[in-house]
């Protein structure tokens, strides 16, 4: 005899319970599901994204032009006018100065800070009116746009321009704009009155002589490493010793501020400005002192 579900009567008691047991299943189905999901969902948000990487520093400057960068006090502005018409110059100068580009991205890359890169790549009448205050000619007139290639090298009051730069020289480039960087940031004398600068031209040519005891057996050059070297180490002492300084005074500040004084808020605070100008006036001496003995280095060098 054929049984079916209606022979057996299932007491509601038993059917509750199993549509709870499915209505459970359900739930963590559906919960599995939006766990899963919401899994997924912060796996692909936390997925790294593939980025690309730096492409490592395909310019390996000299030994000699890192040193000339490592010794460098003051920055030094570095003018680059790259203003070619393609349709009126070679591919072969293009490339060329890309190239260029390259390497001056080599010099500020490993230049401490130093080196401020600045192009000019658009005809302008401003950047047409610079590359002519730099001493960099235009060319190409007869063919088309007035092009412009070639370098301005400048620190403080001085400059000097390598203009026409040209594939054929691009071996002796990088030397020679590091040699142009190194003349164009040595410090010079500041003019003073003559009994003052007796008095300073004799202290300075003193220091030179207490820093390097072997004089007569160093070069110009190596002299003028060693002083840099001695005076970079009293440019770091002094912003380490203002550091000290300016910290205690703004903790001065803030001591004032917490009392309610404005007597002693307002003492505090000159004690700041006192301490940031008197560190000032210190660097501005150091500098002075270098330019004095890099000057009195020369002139006993020349005896």
């Amino acid at each position: 005899m054929k049984t079916t579900a209606n022979d057996f009567p299932i007491e509601p008691q038993t059917r509750e319970l199993a549509g709870a047991r499915i209505n459970l299943l359900v739930l963590a189905l559906a919960l599995t599901l939006a766990g899963g999901g919401a899994w997924y969902y912060r796996s692909l948000r936390q997925q790294p994204v593939a980025k690309e990487l730096p492409p490592a520093d395909p310019i390996v400057l000299s030994e000699s032009t890192r040193a000339v960068l490592q010794r460098l006090v003051f920055p030094v502005d570095i003018r680059f006018y790259s203003i070619l018409d393609p349709a009126g110059v070679p591919a072969s100068l293009v490339s060329y100065a890309g190239r260029v580009d390259q390497l001056l991205s080599g010099f500020q890359r490993q230049g401490n800070g130093m080196i401020n890169v600045i192009r000019y790549n658009v005809v302008s009448d401003s950047a047409a009116e610079s590359a002519s205050s730099d001493g960099i000619k235009p060319f190409n007139l007869e063919k088309g746009n007035a092009c412009y290639l070639g370098l301005a090298v400048a620190c403080n009051d001085k400059r000097e321009s390598l203009s026409d730069l040209g594939p054929e020289w691009e071996q002796a480039l990088e030397f020679d704009l590091s040699r142009a960087i190194e003349r164009v940031s040595r410090p010079n004398p500041q003019p003073k009155p003559s009994a003052e600068a007796s008095n300073i031209a004799t202290a300075a040519t003193q220091e030179v002589m207490g820093a390097i005891p072997n004089l007569a057996a160093v070069s110009v050059e190596e002299g003028t490493q060693i002083l840099r070297d001695a005076a970079m180490k009293q440019f770091k002492a002094a912003v380490d010793e203002r550091g000290v300084q300016v910290k205690a005074a703004e903790q001065q500040i803030i001591r004032a501020r917490q009392s309610g004084s404005e007597t002693d808020q307002e003492a505090a605070m000159k004690r700041l400005q006192q301490v940031q100008s008197d560190q000032a006036e210190k660097l501005k001496q150091i500098a002075a002192s270098l330019e004095a003995q890099l000057a009195a280095l020369e002139q006993l060098k020349a005896k």
